[in-house]
């Protein structure tokens, strides 16, 4: 098989964690022997991104969009003209496309759903976060039609895959799409392994990774430490990740007599993000729009223990108080006691983060996500 992949996430030399969901994905296809032609992509009023020298290869193309969520609807019919002639080329000259795999609707699947007309061939489209219509992303009129189209993508692909329950839940709801998969993202559990003979650090760390915007939960995780401050110490706080609230949470920090406990560390390399987990005493990101959450997996894979919100697609990981901890989205006195509990008993810690990696081992690695994917083409591809 000859699969092209169409994305708008894809790591950069800046941002190595930035779509390395896809790269990792597309380099361990290919050692089960699937042939990948990846088109990143980005709008003509963005500067051009440079691929992170250790991904798989890609190559990033423009196409014109209004700049602003308002071009959202319009942009995947920019996006099929910027690429029609190279895709079509790429066809013919070498070896035959079997399939095309879309990243989000917009603009990749909408692309994607013309380019495979063109050539006649089948297109699956992933959708990866709770908006799978962008109707929260763009509200009102322009969200409507974002949504019609998202739609007609959804229904005329060959399957759609979805990152969880969840997702696939929200797909069916709006639109009469019938081929749906899911399909739960892998960890790299070479990168992400658990520390070996590593002495407990002198004061507990609470590690969260993520951007730095609202539905994150960073302003509820701050809040808990301080209200765990005094029975605890010596507790800090790292946060891997930037983003618009990071001054907000700073001011915060200092209206809560925190800032001494707190490292806000901006964005991080994959390989220095993994160490993080390993050093940390426990991981805790309370986000409460959340599709699935790598990073969650990435710090079970690990052996930490787990914080997480239910209700989200992560609930259909993690089993409360077996291999995680599930609290209620936006609960300060369910997120400082999971956060109490767990940074005074270490027996309860080492279970959850134990049982945690059995999990990921069992069923969320890279080598899981492929072998589905595959499936799913060669089924697709008949």
């Amino acid at each position: 098989m000859h699969i092209l992949t169409l994305t708008p996430f894809y790591p950069t030399a800046e941002d190595d964690a930035s779509g390395c969901f896809i790269a990792e994905l597309v380099a361990e296809l290919e050692r089960q022997g699937v042939e990948s032609s990846v088109i990143a992509v980005y709008p003509l009023h963005r500067s051009r991104p440079s691929v992170a020298p250790k991904a798989h290869p890609a190559v990033w193309r423009k196409y014109f969009a209004i700049p602003g969520n308002a071009g959202l609807s319009s942009a995947g019919r920019f996006l099929y003209s910027a690429l029609r002639s190279e895709v079509k080329n790429l066809h013919q000259e070498r070896r035959p496309i079997s399939l095309i795999h879309a990243h989000a609707a917009l603009p990749c699947g909408h692309a994607a759903m013309l380019l495979a007309k063109d050539l006649d061939i089948p297109f699956v489209v992933t959708a990866h976060g709770l908006d799978v219509f962008s109707t929260r992303q763009v509200p009102g009129l322009l969200g409507r039609r974002c949504a019609a189209v998202s739609k007609k993508v959804y229904e005329a692909a060959a399957r759609v895959i979805c990152i969880s329950e969840q997702v696939s839940q929200r797909v069916r709801e709006s639109c009469n799409a019938t081929r749906i998969s899911v399909v739960y993202n892998g960890v790299d559990s070479s990168l992400f392994y658990p520390a070996s003979d590593q002495p407990t650090p002198e004061n507990p760390v609470i590690l969260s990774v993520g951007n730095l915007i609202p539905i994150k939960g960073h302003e509820l995780l701050l809040r808990a430490l301080a209200s765990v401050a005094t029975s605890h110490p010596g507790v800090q706080c790292k946060i891997i990740g930037d983003g618009p609230e990071r001054s907000r949470l700073q001011q915060l920090a200092r209206e809560l007599h925190i800032e001494d406990r707190l490292r806000f560390a901006g964005r991080r390399p994959r390989s220095e993000v993994a160490e993080a987990m390993r050093e940390c005493t426990l991981f805790a990101l309370p986000s409460y729009y959340e599709g699935l959450g790598c990073v969650y997996l990435e710090a079970m894979a690990t052996e930490r223990a787990v914080i997480a919100c239910r209700g989200q697609g992560i609930e259909e990981i993690i089993r409360h108080r077996e291999n995680g901890w599930l609290i209620e989205p936006s609960s300060i006195s369910d997120l400082t006691e999971a956060v109490d509990t767990l940074l005074s008993d270490e027996g309860m810690r080492e279970r959850l983060g134990h049982n945690g990696r059995h999990t990921v081992l069992q069923s969320c690695t890279l080598e899981h996500h492929a072998k589905e994917l595959r499936a799913i083409y060669l089924d697709c591809a008949q």
